[in-house]
C-alpha cells in the first residue's frame, strides 16, 4: 500500500475508533472507564536484551531490543516521557511497548536521556542527549544488524516533543548549542499523544507537566538568543524532512486531541508531510499499552513506514 492508501485507511481507522464512543454517552457517563499508570506498570515488566551507554552519565543509555531471526531488523528509536521529568518516568516505561515491537520482528533502541530535574538536564543537555543517543543508533546499528537506512522514531508525551525535535535537527540554527552539521536521518516519527508544540501545549497540558519545567526545559532568553522556542520547539522548525504522524486519544488530558490537529496543520502548512491520527474512548496510558486497540494502530503506522 503506498503513501496515500494508508493515510486513507487510517483515517477510516481513527473515524471508527471516534464512533466508538458517542458525544451522548461521553455526556451521560456511560463512556469506558480510561487506563491508569498502575493498570500498564503491574504487569510483569520485560527486559531489553543489551545497553549501550552513549556518555559517562547514569542515564546516558539506550536499551536494545533485538528480534529473533537473521537481520537486518527493521529498527524504532523510542523515546519515553514523563514530562521531561525523571522523578515521573524512565525509560522503562516503554518496556512493554518495546518487547511488543521486539516479537513483531522490529528491533527497537529505547532512549534514556537526562531529565531537567537530574545534574545536566534541562537545555541543552536533556537535547543533546537525545540526539548523541540517536546518533550511537546511526553510527553501531548496522554492525548490531539492524537497518539504519529507514529508522522511525517513536515518542510518548514528552518523548513525542523529543522525537519531533529529532526529525527537526538538520533546521537548527547554526548557532544554536544543539546544532549538527550531519545528524541522523529519520524516515517517520511517531507523535503519540505528544507535546510537539511547546508554546501551544503549556496552556493546555498539566501545569505540573510543562509550565512549571518549561523554563529548564528550554533554556534562558540572551541577546543571542532571545527566542528559547527557536531551537526546542519543533514547531519552530518546520518543515522537518521526515514525514510525521501525531496519533491522539480522543480523552487524553494531558495531550489532547487539539494538540496533534493543530501541530499536523502547521506541519503542512510549513510544507511539511503529516497526518493525524484520532482514537476515541483512549487516554494517555493506552497508547503506550500493547493489547489496545491505540497500540495497534500504531504498530500499524510503524509497519507502513518501515516497509514503504
Amino acid at each position: 500500500m503506498g503513501r496515500l492508501g494508508w493515510l486513507l485507511a487510517l483515517a477510516g481507522s481513527a473515524l471508527a475508533a471516534c464512533a466508538a464512543v458517542s458525544p451522548e454517552q461521553e455526556t451521560a457517563g456511560n463512556a469506558p472507564a480510561l487506563m491508569t499508570w498502575t493498570d500498564l506498570t503491574s504487569r510483569p515488566l520485560p527486559m531489553p536484551d543489551r545497553t549501550f551507554a552513549y556518555g559517562e552519565h547514569p542515564a546516558q543509555v539506550a536499551d536494545l531490543w533485538l528480534p529473533d531471526g537473521e537481520g537486518p531488523h527493521p529498527v524504532v528509536l523510542m523515546i519515553h516521557g514523563g514530562c521531561w521529568q525523571k522523578a515521573i518516568a524512565d525509560r522503562t516505561l516503554m518496556n512493554h511497548a518495546a518487547a511488543d515491537l521486539r516479537s513483531r520482528g522490529y528491533a527497537v533502541w529505547n532512549v534514556e536521556y537526562r531529565g531537567v530535574d537530574e545534574d545536566g538536564g534541562g537545555y541543552p543537555g536533556t537535547f543533546l542527549d537525545v540526539a548523541a543517543a540517536a546518533d550511537l543508533l546511526g553510527e553501531a546499528g548496522a554492525d548490531l544488524g539492524l537497518k539504519t537506512g529507514r529508522i522511525v522514531a517513536y515518542g510518548h508525551s514528552a518523548g513525542g516533543h523529543l522525537a519531533a525535535w529529532l526529525a527537526a535537527r538538520p533546521n537548527l540554527p547554526g548557532t544554536s548549542l544543539l546544532h549538527d552539521p550531519s545528524p541522523l536521518p529519520l524516515h517517520g516519527v511517531l507523535n503519540v499523544g505528544g507535546l510537539a508544540d511547546l508554546e501551544a501545549s503549556e496552556p493546555v497540558t498539566l501545569q505540573s507537566c510543562l509550565s512549571d519545567i518549561s523554563a529548564s526545559l528550554t533554556g534562558p532568553a540572551s541577546e543571542t538568543r532571545p527566542d528559547v522556542f527557536a531551537d526546542t520547539s519543533p514547531a519552530r522548525l518546520q518543515p522537518a524532512p521526515a514525514m510525521q504522524v501525531s496519533i491522539n486519544g480522543g480523552q487524553d488530558r494531558i495531550a489532547p486531541p487539539e494538540l496533534g490537529l493543530a501541530y499536523t496543520e502547521l506541519v503542512k502548512a510549513a510544507g511539511g508531510t503529516a497526518s493525524y491520527v484520532g482514537i476515541g474512548a483512549t487516554g494517555h496510558v493506552e497508547l503506550i499499552a500493547p493489547g489496545t486497540p491505540a497500540f495497534e494502530t500504531q504498530v500499524r503506522v510503524i509497519g507502513e513506514l518501515l516497509e514503504e
